[in-house]
């Protein structure tokens, strides 16, 4: 079965699925690796982890594409793929379907922010109007040449325009062709039980760690209906977490043992990028 098949089905199943991001190969082949059964192509993570910037429209088609490309060859997961606001306007959203289908995505995510967009827990977002964001959808979803290929639509109205707007926006991309929905930045609990009533497509709500949404357990969002579970960002601030703990002690006690339990044993690195396998190939063509 093909892997936007695999998705389709496990979105379908609306269990709650788990979906970490990630902001590289390496990442995504930690996520592999742990058992997860579908990675998110992260835009914030990209953007902080190749740039070094915020969440703040600075990453671009290319950059994304790349990723996607290079995480595609690491991994054998279905991969959603953080597209921002599609780069532009209908015919822009156009080609950035074909590019990142190109390059292995099997879902889309395209959302009606104003460009540059932000992350979808700043302050300060502005939406395009509808009209012009159903158009959006439309050409995403005329632009696939696979029709397993899944268009996820965002919006962010509901920072900007209040709940119900936002739920009267998702249900007209919906109509507009849109397979999974994605209701951004709610504040409140009852908002985010609600929409599995509102919305009869599948849906995925985003837990930010530190965000403007309230925590739910994976389970309960299953038992409420929705179909998956973003954590787009907890391997990036696990990852830099991470590294500060192990460079203070490297700053302060001048040294870094294996058995610190602050870095990865060097043999579980190579492990992970694949170092056997390569070693195993190296001997067939000597």
């Amino acid at each position: 079965m093909s892997t936007r098949k695999q998705l389709k089905q496990l979105i379908e199943a609306r269990n709650g699925l788990i979906v970490p991001g990630a902001f590289n190969a390496l990442s995504a082949r930690v996520i592999a690796d742990l058992g997860f059964k579908a990675i998110y192509v992260t835009g914030a993570g990209v953007t902080n982890m190749w740039f070094g910037m915020p969440d703040q429209g600075f990453m671009g088609l290319a950059e994304i594409a790349d990723h996607t490309a290079r995480i595609r060859d690491a991994v054998d997961v279905p991969l959603l793929v953080d597209a921002d606001t599609g780069f532009g306007n209908a015919l822009n959203v156009y080609h950035t379907v074909r590019t990142l289908e190109r390059a292995g995505a099997d879902c889309i995510q395209l959302e009606d922010q104003v460009a540059p967009k932000r992350c979808g827990h700043f302050s300060g977002k502005e939406v395009i109007s509808t009209e012009e964001a159903v158009s959006k959808i439309k050409a995403a979803v005329d632009a696939r040449r696979d029709d397993d290929l899944l268009i996820m639509a965002r919006t962010d109205a509901a920072a900007v325009h209040g709940f119900e707007a936002a739920v009267e926006r998702a249900q007209k991309f919906a109509e507009a062709g849109a397979d999974i929905l994605f209701v951004e930045a709610v504040t409140k609990a009852e908002e985010v039980r609600a929409l599995p009533q509102r919305l009869a497509k599948p849906q995925l709500m985003n837990m930010v760690i530190g965000g403007r949404t309230p925590i739910f357990n994976a389970e309960q969002l299953g038992e409420l209906g929705f179909g998956i579970v973003l954590y787009a960002n907890a391997a990036l601030q696990g990852a830099v977490a991470g590294m500060q703990k192990a460079l203070t002690v490297l700053r302060d006690e001048k040294e870094v043992q294996e058995a610190s339990g602050l870095v990865t044993p060097f043999a579980e690195r190579q492990r992970l990028v694949g170092k056997p396998a390569w070693d195993a190939l190296e001997k067939q063509y000597t």
